[in-house]
């Protein structure tokens, strides 16, 4: 998401809080996760990631900005187009997520979530949003949504009718600006706005398990602007893979996690 109306301290917060929790020891559960990339794969620079999934073997990605913003399906290897839906030059598109045959998308500040058949990527409905939107994932019951704050909402995906929420806390502290999601084996994965963590979070209390540290994953790529901060989780269940990248970067980079000591 880009926000140029939020200022963060020179020490964001995540960061701040790895610090922390690395030098808490026993008072802390929060397990701190380093990374080795394995693979790497070709990325648009022009595509500002909002939302980013693996399903049945090919990528779908959602893009932003307004009078750019897409949904669109790629193929993983080469990052080849094989299928892209505009959205309307009014709308700033967000997080994307797959729920059976449909996939929603989320808009910024519009208010709208459109609802898209998988295979043709015809419309078939559109929800109001009363929120901003910013990230979107899928639990198998409920379409989960982030708002920029440090809430998560969980909504029936039919009639989009919200049904609870959460708030997110690490260590006790709220963890805000949750942008882009993904759904990995019961928790909810975010990244944070502006920060190089994700944070990984028990969608039943909203407290945050471990996080991933990722700084220096962008020294790896090139990017194609200033604004071109991490975004993008995707998990691939069928080959057991982890998939991450960020706004305008050259690359979409495969990883293992490692627990640091």
């Amino acid at each position: 998401m880009m926000h140029p109306q939020i200022h963060l301290s020179p020490l964001r917060l995540l960061q701040v809080l790895v610090l922390f929790l690395a030098s808490c020891g026993a008072r802390g559960e929060v397990t701190i996760y380093d990374y080795t990339v394995v693979n790497s794969y070709p990325h648009n620079t022009r595509f500002f990631t909002q939302g980013l999934q693996v399903h049945e073997g090919y990528l779908y990605e959602g893009t932003g900005r307004y009078g750019e913003s897409a949904l669109m399906q790629l193929r993983l290897d080469d990052g080849e187009v094989l299928k892209r839906k505009a959205l309307g030059s009014r709308y700033f598109g967000e997080g994307i997520t797959i729920a059976g045959d449909r996939i929603f998308q989320l808009t910024w500040r519009e208010n709208m979530v459109f609802e898209h058949d998988l295979e043709t990527f015809d419309s078939i409905n559109s929800h109001y949003l009363p929120t901003e939107g910013w990230g979107l994932t899928w639990d198998g019951e409920h379409l989960i949504v982030s708002d920029g704050s440090d809430r998560l909402f969980f909504y029936d995906p039919e009639g989009f009718r919200q049904v609870s929420s959460v708030a997110v806390t690490i260590q006790g502290r709220p963890v805000r600006y949750l942008n882009e999601l993904e759904y990995i084996d019961g928790e909810v994965w975010a990244n944070v706005w502006t920060s190089n963590e994700i944070v990984r979070i028990d969608p039943a209390t909203g407290e945050v398990q471990a996080v991933v540290d990722l700084r220096g994953l962008r020294d790896q790529t090139t990017t194609g602007g200033s604004d071109a901060v991490l975004n993008g989780i995707a998990w691939d269940a069928d080959n057991n893979r982890l998939l991450v990248t960020g706004k305008l970067w050259a690359h979409i980079f495969e990883i293992e996690l490692r627990a640091r000591d």
